[in-house]
């Protein structure tokens, strides 16, 4: 008898399989019990019929409990009333594991207690939706830069300094030296677009902000292309056409998923270029207007973002933030030296800012200004500095947040359930 996975069973109707997996759920009526047996792939309905099997195998079938591991066999038929449109006439079941009191039962429990269990809540309907949406949107990320020339260029964990800001770094001891946990691949990557061109990376990024919000996490990872000779409206364009195409083309192949966790298709279908591009000063006098009252020169916060947010239907791009809030290695507007060449794409709906990026300075000189004024280890971007003497050029490139990506297009209202095993504040277990 072959084993089938529960997404192919369409393939073989009328046939006898086999599907191994978890028992989900079960009810039974009368002389019939109902077992829903999960595989990962999909969850189908076993239908077990007290003239069909053995009376033992009838009892075992009603005695199991939840999440007990299990080879079912019997034949697939048809079923109109079934999600999957097939359901499994049970003729054997073979029990590999009968499972101990499950503590996660189909009734209401609080976050906290998911959170403790999270290594079983991953098992649910929601969890598993919410994962293969991210899945998708990796998917979709990596294929969108592979499709149009960029060559994935893995950047290390551990460096030797800071990216973002000294006052969010992990540190730990590398054989008697001080290293720290990457905030970003940027830095190298910049160093692969001068080798390659067009680069890109995807992997774990590490910021010890002690923050709470429902938009943070300790532990995420990012998706950061690099292109050489690219300046800031060709890095906008750039994340605009990516944008478009991981939102739609996850939209198309998860509709059943997101449907299911009951997101406004509508909304994600206007994610479409062009998007609306506005400058900080722009965005400033939006919040005056709207009557929050922002004084020129500081950052955004979440509140701010939504706010701004709400006037567009779809990502909205600020661009040219004040220098002195962004990072050393932003380059400067040279017909405005108090903006940078750098911007923030916000996502509607109340999600933030799930890009930011912008242009890089290129002038060797500047940039050892830069270092020592943000009171850097100048020892410690010896090599970075080295792409200012050989052979220097403009470059642009930015980082997408993967968390935060999955929170918008899922519709959830924190970013904790879009990453297997999430890292907060006070939070490394499991």
């Amino acid at each position: 008898m072959k084993w089938v996975y529960v997404e192919d069973v369409a393939g073989h109707a009328g046939e006898e399989v086999e599907v191994r997996g978890w028992l989900y759920h079960k009810s039974s009526k009368g002389k019939l019990h109902f077992l829903q047996v999960r595989d990962g792939t999909g969850t189908i309905q076993a239908v077990v019929f007290k003239g069909d099997v053995s009376d033992e195998l009838f009892a075992l079938a009603d005695r199991l409990p939840q999440e007990s591991s299990m080879i079912v066999r019997g034949t697939v038929r048809e079923d109109k009333r079934s999600p999957l449109g097939f359901e499994l006439g049970v003729t054997d079941l073979v029990v590999a594991q009968e499972a101990a009191e499950y503590p996660i039962t189909p009734k209401e429990h609080g976050t906290a207690f998911l959170m403790e269990n999270r290594h079983l809540w991953l098992r649910s309907r929601r969890q598993h939706a919410i994962l293969r949406v991210r899945h998708e949107i990796i998917r979709q990320c990596r294929g969108y830069f592979d499709a149009n020339g960029f060559t994935l260029i893995d950047s290390p964990i551990l460096t030797p300094a800071a990216c973002e800001g000294t006052t969010t770094l992990f540190q730990t001891d590398y054989f008697g030296e001080s290293a720290f946990l990457t905030q970003s691949g940027q830095l190298y990557q910049e160093a692969a677009a001068f080798a390659f061109g067009k680069v890109y990376c995807l992997g774990p990024t590490f910021r010890a902000e002690k923050s709470k919000t429902r938009r943070h996490l300790m532990e995420f990872w990012m998706l950061e292309p690099e292109v050489a000779w690219l300046d800031l409206d060709g890095d906008m364009d750039l994340a605009e056409d990516m944008l478009e195409n991981v939102a739609q083309k996850t939209l198309e192949k998860r509709r059943d998923e997101l449907k299911f966790l009951e997101r406004d298709l509508a909304a994600l279908e206007r994610v479409k270029k062009p998007f609306p591009r506005i400058t900080y000063d722009e965005a400033i006098a939006l919040l005056n207007k709207q009557g929050h009252q922002k004084p020129w020169g500081d950052d955004f916060g979440g509140d701010e973002e939504t706010w701004i947010a709400q006037s567009f239907d779809r990502p909205v791009m600020v661009h040219r933030y004040p220098s002195a809030v962004k990072a050393f290695y932003m380059k400067q507007d040279p017909e405005r030296p108090e903006v940078a060449l750098c911007v923030d794409v916000l996502a509607p709906e109340g999600y933030g800012e799930i890009i930011g990026g912008g242009q890089r300075e290129d002038d060797l000189a500047t940039l050892e200004q830069k270092i020592i004024a943000h009171n850097l280890p100048r020892e410690a971007f010896t090599w970075y500095l080295d792409l200012r003497r050989f052979g220097s050029v403009p470059h642009a490139g930015f980082g997408l947040g993967i968390e935060r990506t999955v929170s918008w297009l899922c519709g959830l209202p924190h970013v904790r359930e879009t990453i297997p095993f999430p890292r907060m504040l006070g939070k490394i277990w499991p």
